[in-house]
């Protein structure tokens, strides 16, 4: 790790719209240097590793501030084109390998070699045929420098995740010159022994002179391999270190530690809402909803609670609506006030007087070419017959009292809008989101679950809708159920916070919980593991 760093970022701001996501951020990383960078969702993370790579999204919002430099050289690379030249390499947590290929076609793709043929000497290269055995020499060649010992004229479909994982590397280290490869939490598909395998594989990386950032969110794998780390939060540089001078609960604690402001003002009145009686129960909850998989989950929610699900972004929270909904396919329990929902029965959790607002609002939350006044309406019309007038074996809209209702719930949200007849695809996404409130809300449910409910609202209306849960809590003894990125907002309103790390539940935590713990419980690690690896150490 002798000489100049093989990359140094300075000074590096950069903002969409207005809203400042990176600010004079630093990172450094030497030769064959393990470097590892942590913090929650929204610290910034991806946005640096976008500025790296020179990616559309940086170019086409106003560019960045700052220098990049490559082993000492100022550059301004423009696409990933470019940063592959500079001999810059990413391992994808989505893989990016083409099944019905060999593992020797999936190395070389993009950089095929060709053999002449007597057409390429008129018609050119695009006449040659390939190289077979030298591409095949170059992947075998590739797969040693990682220890991987498989046959390379192996397909791509039929290997396990793991061994998928190291054909991606293999691909990298194959690209001439590289010098730097970014792990973007690449072992959150793989099983523990693979994950194992692959922290030895980054080793035998870095051994060779290769540097390596190292994205993830399991601070014990951070302590095992990487030489140190830069911490984001809010989009701000928080530490640069060694990592033999941290603790995993001291990372932990600087990737959370912000000072908790209420959001809104509660008391403690909404710990004495809650009773004995148990509104929402998961046994054995598990939901194959891709990139948020729920695993045997257990928890119990009493009536009267402003309960929270957090955690980050692929860990399983958002499944957990989504398979109470029937909108994924889910097993295990679901009990509401003791009665089993049907799982296999799309909106028997509606029947059973339970609303929700999706995180997916365009997808799964509005009638985007209705208007708001119907969107409001909906959901009480089809499962309650609400706002309908009965005339014999026929049903008609009273207009007056939907007109009425829609008006109030554009006032009671400050909804901005034309009126209620406004279609609600025309509105932004903060006003998209109210819409889905209103409609939960106007099912009058004994239980709401919200999942994201304040996602592109500005600080203003996020105060007011989170005020109005708490009010409704308090004053309809509703049992509200928060599903949300943001730990400041259930910090706010919630008086239990479950912390979901790869699809289970880690640590159920009162809002005033120590902000190391809540960064362990996203690790999936809690306070009492690491006291006791400590007392067995």
């Amino acid at each position: 790790m002798d000489g100049p760093p093989v990359l140094s970022m300075k000074g590096i701001s950069k903002e969409y719209y207005g809203n400042q996501v990176l600010h004079e951020v630093d990172l450094e990383v030497k030769p064959g240097e393990i470097h590892a960078l942590v913090g929650e969702n929204g610290a910034g993370k991806s946005t640096l590793m976008n500025i790296l790579f020179g990616m559309p999204v940086i170019h086409t919002t106003g560019g960045f501030k700052g220098t990049v430099e490559i082993a000492g050289e100022k550059v301004n690379i423009a696409n990933p084109h470019e940063a592959m030249d500079y001999g810059i390499g990413m391992v994808h947590q989505e893989f990016m390998l083409i099944p019905d290929f060999t593992i020797t076609e999936n190395i070389k793709v993009g950089r095929e070699i060709g053999r002449p043929t007597f057409l390429s000497r008129f018609l050119g290269t695009s006449m040659d045929i390939l190289d077979r055995k030298a591409m095949s020499r170059d992947a075998r060649k590739a797969l040693s420098r990682i220890g991987m010992n498989i046959e390379d004229y192996v397909k791509v479909a039929g290997l396990p995740i793991g061994y998928k994982q190291f054909v991606e590397i293999a691909r990298e280290i194959d690209k001439t010159g590289i010098r730097l490869l970014v792990f973007d939490e690449p072992t959150a598909v793989l099983t523990e022994s693979e994950a194992d395998r692959l922290l030895d594989i980054m080793k035998l990386i870095a051994e060779q002179g290769i540097a390596i950032i190292f994205i993830t969110h399991r601070l014990d794998e951070v302590l095992t391999i990487a030489d140190s780390l830069t911490i984001l939060r809010d989009g701000e540089l928080i530490e640069r270190a060694m990592t033999k001078d941290m603790t995993v609960v001291e990372i932990a604690g600087k990737m959370i530690g912000r000072k908790v402001e209420r959001l809104v003002d509660v008391t403690d009145t909404r710990a004495e809402c809650a009773t004995d009686e148990v509104a929402l129960e998961l046994n054995g909850f598990s939901v194959a909803m891709p990139g948020e998989q729920v695993k045997n989950m257990d928890v119990c929610i009493q009536k009267g609670e402003i309960f929270g699900f957090g955690g980050l972004a692929g860990q399983g929270k958002i499944g957990i609506i989504n398979g109470i909904m029937g909108l994924f396919p889910a097993e295990g329990e679901v009990k509401i006030f003791g009665e089993k929902l049907r799982l296999e029965r799309l909106g028997d959790a509606l029947r059973h007087e339970v609303a929700f607002v999706s995180e997916d609002r365009r997808g799964v939350g509005l009638l985007l070419g209705e208007s708001i006044e119907r969107n409001i309406i909906f959901s009480s019309m089809q499962i309650h017959n609400g706002f309908l007038r009965k005339w014999g074996p026929f049903s008609l809209l009273n207009r007056k009292k939907s007109k009425e209702h829609a008006l109030n719930m554009i006032e009671l949200l400050d909804i901005r809008c034309t009126g209620p007849q406004q279609k609600s695809g025309s509105l932004s996404g903060g006003n998209q989101q109210k819409v889905c409130l209103a409609r939960a809300l106007t099912m009058n449910p004994k239980i709401l679950i919200v999942a994201e409910p304040t996602r592109g609202i500005d600080i203003g209306a996020k105060k007011l809708v989170l005020e109005h849960l708490v009010k409704m809590n308090l004053e309809e003894d509703m049992t509200i159920i928060i599903i949300s990125s943001e730990l400041v907002e259930l910090r706010s309103v919630c008086s239990r916070i479950a912390i979901v790390a790869e699809g289970k539940v880690s640590e159920i935590l009162p809002p005033d919980a120590s902000d190391a713990a809540f960064g362990l419980a996203m690790a999936g690690m809690s306070v009492t593991d690491i006291e006791e690896e400590v007392a067995h150490a």
